[in-house]
């Protein structure tokens, strides 16, 4: 009888502990699918930030559509660290030509439109770094608990692994600010 009451509770923690795994799972896909809106509207942004330069030169307008056109745009929830600092970096370097295009015209920097555009773009880069603080902070948590005995030995049978974690790096380090 008590060793049927122990087998019973040792079933009850395994599938706690499960449950528990699962749902740490599920908030780091949360916030990496909170990244991944940050990402979009970034884009969309700079969509329209390349909008307004339209009429000022032709040639750079279309080398930049390409860009936005070229990037991976396959940022999700489901998506890797990796593909988030694959966007970065097109994004990064669309930002860098569209400041060329922008030195270039200095009216087009005294612009409203591109003003208010500009601060929007500021504003999803902010969004996009303290998302991933966000979910450098879940997945911390997460790799944490899969980690622990005895929930390492739930997490072994149940594949839950560990996550990686976005890393500073010099590039980042000096982050622009596009004004």
């Amino acid at each position: 009888m008590i060793v049927l009451i122990i087998i019973v509770l040792l079933v009850l923690w395994g599938i706690s502990a499960y449950n528990q795994l699962i749902g740490s799972n599920e908030r780091v896909a949360n916030a990496m699918a909170q990244i991944a809106a940050q990402v979009e509207s970034r884009w969309d942004a700079l969509t329209n930030l390349i909008q307004a330069t339209k009429s000022y030169q032709s040639h750079e307008f279309e080398t930049l559509t390409q860009i936005v056109r070229e990037r991976s745009g396959n940022v999700s929830r489901d998506a890797s660290v990796q593909d988030i600092e694959k966007d970065q970096s097109a994004f990064t370097q669309a930002m860098r030509n569209l400041d060329i295009v922008v030195e270039q015209y200095p009216d087009l920097k005294a612009s409203t439109i591109y003003q208010q555009t500009m601060t929007s773009v500021n504003q999803y880069e902010n969004n996009v770094r303290e998302s991933r603080m966000i979910y450098n902070d879940t997945v911390t948590r997460f790799n944490r608990q899969i980690k622990v005995f005895p929930n390492s030995i739930i997490a072994g049978m149940g594949g839950f692994t560990e996550k990686d974690y976005f890393k500073n790096t010099a590039e980042k380090t000096e982050m622009p600010t596009w004004e």
